[in-house]
């Protein structure tokens, strides 16, 4: 049932200590995974949570920003997610920004398993391997949704995908693509190839360099990139598992790229050679 457009705090349930205290408690990685729900906060993330149907279970908004935040609300209702109001000051506790919107919806977690990822012949996937940086993980998932990646795969031992900074960078992207946790780099790669996948790794001492591979038409193929540590790129170990590194070549004179400006590169270079006939 759609609010109506007047309605205000006083006739909209107000949130109980029960559910902002169970909120609160999605602000510890732990608290999320045992729950298997995390925050999203702001209004354009909690429109694309909405997008996503069956994700958003609850909205709470602030006794104060219902009025700025009515058609959103609206929208929530129609999905079926229940809407509580809380001082302000309650709302901004579950907030990571500097300046809350007043606005926090409690999500279901997307994760699906690798298989259910990279289900239906996938063209281009991105393996986030021991990424610590929650912005730097956020902007390679917001990358991947960028340059139409079919998938998005995790490490198990990267940073938190549902960390507030995290969810922040992708910009909303987090909401549009099949994201897979946890996993091992072996068993992503093994996956990948059953799949028809060939599996790229980002090395900037690599002596290929991407022109190369674009020249030989290697990028058109269906390929999962995969971006190592923000410091110490991807370990010899997990290198020999790739079927080829591959390097940014650099005309400056910066010595390296960051990593999510490195993933920006090559999930372009990859979407143009594999759309390079719907272009023609």
């Amino acid at each position: 049932m759609r609010l109506p457009p007047t309605l205000r705090p006083p006739e909209l349930p107000a949130a109980s200590q029960a559910v902002l205290r169970a909120a609160r408690r999605l602000l510890r990685r732990k608290d999320r995974h045992i729950a298997r729900r995390f925050l999203v906060e702001g209004r354009q993330a909690v429109s694309e949570a909405l997008d996503r149907p069956g994700t958003v279970i609850e909205v709470i908004v602030a006794e104060d920003r219902v009025g700025s935040h009515q058609e959103l609300l609206n929208l929530a209702s129609d999905a079926g997610a229940r809407i509580a109001v809380a001082p302000a000051r309650a709302v901004s506790e579950l907030s990571a920004t500097v300046t809350p919107q007043g606005l926090v919806a409690v999500c279901h977690m997307i994760d699906v398993s690798a298989v259910d990822a990279l289900a239906g012949m996938p063209r281009l996937v991105v393996f986030g391997d021991q990424i610590r940086d929650p912005g730097n993980l956020g902007t390679v998932i917001r990358c991947a949704d960028a340059f139409g990646a079919d998938a998005v795969l995790v490490s198990r031992d990267s940073v938190d995908v549902y960390n507030a900074k995290t969810i922040r960078s992708t910009t909303g992207s987090l909401f549009h693509l099949p994201l897979a946790l946890d996993l091992d780099l072996a068993e992503a790669v093994a996956l990948a190839r059953d799949s028809g996948l060939h599996v790229l790794g980002a090395d900037a001492a690599a002596p290929y360099k991407i022109n190369d591979l674009a020249e030989l038409g290697t990028l058109a193929q269906p390929t999962m990139w995969v971006m190592g540590n923000e410091t110490r790129g991807l370990p010899p170990e997990h290198a020999t598992l790739l079927d080829q590194l591959v390097a940014v070549p650099l005309y400056g004179r910066a010595e390296s790229l960051n990593l999510s400006t490195a993933a920006a590169v090559l999930l372009y270079a990859s979407a143009t050679a594999q759309n390079a006939d719907k272009s023609a």
